[in-house]
């Protein structure tokens, strides 16, 4: 299908990753209908992107909803198969960050959490899946966390969410693929944006920008036919050397987001027959560590 005649949903579009997102589809040629709760904010987005798509032909329009409303997404489809006349691309981006330890974390955060990151996925999607088909293909991509796999204090409900959506996602390609629907997940490490509090300023430059998260979206969509990269870790190259763990591949600077008091694994201690057999950690007195 041209690039030309695609048309993409993303949620979350009006900032950090999903508008950068929605800038790299407009660049394209794709058409694009943003979403996300403020509707200042995802005016002011479209305004901003509508260049891109002129240049390129392309539409971006925007609409306003809360992924965790089932009835608003499948408002958010049904408006933008309306608008647009279809629906191939659908990009779950969507997502909150509510970094509290658990004894502190209220039931109404933790809802927020998982009906923002999981629940909100899976409506999306449901009211997707038949325009996809009807389509005879199409692209859902996820848009996770490294920190799916790496959970750290004060981020129990959010790489709970994440880990939940990987899986999601693994299922949801295994359904999907034979109907012509790629479904990919997309793992970015710290992305500067100041999503939860995250530092978003010069010290920051270490992380990954909105754009390359985009880029590897973009290249999904663009890839051939015959072969479905189905998940894909995108990490900054060069994280500030504090510790690694270089047995299990994962450097601490990978992971957003970084809370100020995270406590930060000095030792891992391994024999040949486990890895890893302790990960030992500072006392409550240690001065605090990023990561």
């Amino acid at each position: 299908m041209p690039q030309a005649e695609r048309v993409a949903l993303v949620t979350g579009g009006s900032k950090g990753i999903g508008r950068a997102i929605a800038a790299a589809l407009l660049d394209t040629g794709t058409h694009v209908l943003i979403t996300g709760r403020g509707t200042a904010a995802l005016s002011s987005a479209a305004d901003d992107l509508a260049p891109r798509g002129q240049r390129t032909g392309a539409r971006v329009e925007w609409f306003a909803g809360d992924v965790r409303q089932e009835t608003d997404a499948y408002a958010m489809v049904g408006a933008v198969v309306q608008r647009f006349g279809a629906l191939d691309i659908l990009v779950n981006n969507a997502a909150v960050g509510i970094l509290v330890e658990v004894a502190d974390m209220t039931v109404a955060q933790w809802r927020e959490t998982i009906e923002t990151n999981l629940s909100g996925v899976f409506y999306c999607t449901h009211a997707a899946i038949p325009h996809l088909r009807a389509r005879g293909g199409g692209w859902i991509i996820n848009v996770s966390s490294l920190a799916s796999r790496n959970p750290f204090a004060r981020g129990a409900a959010y790489s709970a969410t994440k880990a939940g959506l990987n899986a999601f996602g693994e299922a949801l390609m295994q359904e999907l693929r034979y109907d012509g629907i790629r479904v990919s997940t997309v793992c970015p490490g710290s992305v500067r944006t100041g999503f939860a509090g995250s530092d978003a300023g010069a010290a920051a430059d270490w992380k990954l920008a909105p754009e390359d998260v985009a880029q590897v979206v973009v290249d999904l969509i663009a890839h051939p036919g015959r072969s479905l990269p189905s998940h894909v870790d995108i990490r900054p190259s060069r994280p500030p050397r504090n510790v690694l763990l270089p047995l299990l591949g994962i450097a601490f600077n990978d992971v957003l987001p970084e809370p100020d008091s995270a406590p930060m694994p000095l030792v891992s201690s391994c024999n040949s027959s486990m890895l890893p057999l302790s990960v030992m950690y500072p006392t409550p007195e240690a001065a605090p560590m990023k990561y």
